[in-house]
């Protein structure tokens, strides 16, 4: 099933255009991975498929339904998660609860599966022994894993993650990309995440969206199989 599509889709910042004739593809059930030199608008690219960005030219679809009629959950995990507030009033236990209030109603109360959920979750991403601490306690790393822990609980249909490993040593990152190829085959979700990684999490993906120089025009955004698009570098 096609979740979420980029056509043709130009897009910029002021009057310079950061991508130009941009098609890309998600379907259900895929891990992909977005990646490109920096400046190369892989954000705006995630941004743009989610629909927090207008496109100039072109269309963006976004599935609002499963395959199986019921609403689909999408969960997204921005860049700069070492932002948090010091002072952000919850531990890592009750913020990585909240996110079970994403699936149905958030005047519903949490039950024991949704703390069974949060706690998987939390020891998926190895943060379980620190779920009393405060927020603004943790490392920069330490918040971008409780907040894919987050985003996990509430078992989103579609993840959207920009450069999630940040922070990341190389044991965390390559448990991090087995956990998620994990999600896909047996739980059905699909991932898309942007990474500067590639080599290391190449065994575990399915499709690449690759933004590369291509001499003096720009940028070319190239894939495996869906996606043909040039952009020029974002201001």
């Amino acid at each position: 099933m096609l979740l979420a599509s980029l056509k043709e889709v130009e897009f910029g910042y002021n009057d310079t255009p950061s991508l130009h004739n941009a098609t890309i593809e998600v379907r259900s059930s895929e891990f992909v991975a977005v990646t490109g030199p920096n400046g190369a608008s892989k954000t705006t690219l995630l941004k743009l498929m989610l629909g927090l960005l207008k496109p100039w030219k072109g269309s963006v679809h976004l599935a609002k339904k499963r395959e199986d009629g019921r609403k689909l959950s999408v969960s997204y995990v921005p860049q700069q998660i070492a932002a948090f507030n010091g002072g952000f009033p919850s531990n890592v236990h009750e913020f990585v609860l909240s996110g079970c209030l994403s699936r149905g109603s958030w005047l519903r109360r949490l039950n024991d599966k949704d703390r069974e959920l949060a706690e998987r979750s939390l020891r998926q991403v190895g943060m379980w022994q620190l779920r009393e601490r405060r927020i603004g306690e943790l490392s920069g790393g330490q918040k971008q894993r409780i907040c894919i822990a987050r985003a996990l609980a509430g078992r989103p249909d579609l993840l959207v993650m920009d450069e999630p490993t940040t922070g990341m040593d190389e044991e965390s990152r390559k448990g991090f990309y087995e956990l998620m190829r994990h999600m896909v085959d047996v739980h059905g979700m699909s991932i898309v995440m942007v990474t500067h990684g590639l080599e290391e999490c190449r065994p575990y993906l399915h499709r690449i969206i690759e933004l590369e120089r291509k001499g003096e025009g720009g940028w070319k955004c190239c894939t495996t199989t869906l996606c043909s698009a040039h952009s020029a570098p974002a201001r």
